[in-house]
This record gives C-alpha cells, sequence and structure tokens, in this order.
C-alpha cells in the first residue's frame, strides 16, 4: 500500500464515516478540560510545596 493511497483513504474515512461533535459540545467539553488541568496542576503544586516543606524540617530536625 502506497503512502498517498494511505493518506486519502484516512481523509475520506475522516470525512464519511467519523461523527463530529456540534460546536457547543467543543467548547463545553474545552471548558471542562481546561479546569481539570488547573486543579491538577494546583493539587500537584501542593503536593511538591507540603513535601518540600515536610522533607525541609526532617533535614533540619535531623541536622540539630
Amino acid at each position: 500500500m502506497s503512502v498517498f493511497k494511505y493518506v486519502s483513504e484516512s481523509f475520506e474515512e475522516l470525512k464519511s464515516n467519523v461523527t463530529w461533535p456540534e460546536w457547543a459540545e467543543v467548547q463545553k467539553y474545552t471548558i471542562v478540560v481546561a479546569v481539570f488541568s488547573v486543579v491538577c496542576a494546583l493539587a500537584t503544586w501542593g503536593v511538591d510545596e507540603s513535601f518540600s516543606k515536610l522533607i525541609a524540617f526532617v533535614y533540619n530536625w535531623f541536622k540539630g
């Protein structure tokens, strides 16, 4: 199978067989993904800061 045939069949599949969502649905899901990404980033930052402070406390406690 040639690359050209593969690419043209892929585009034909996208045009005829794929059900694309409505624009309003795309916008809604984009907002959901953005909010979830921010929440996950804040959670990761919070855990990182907590462990950083915990490790610094334990290090200073052993250092004396």
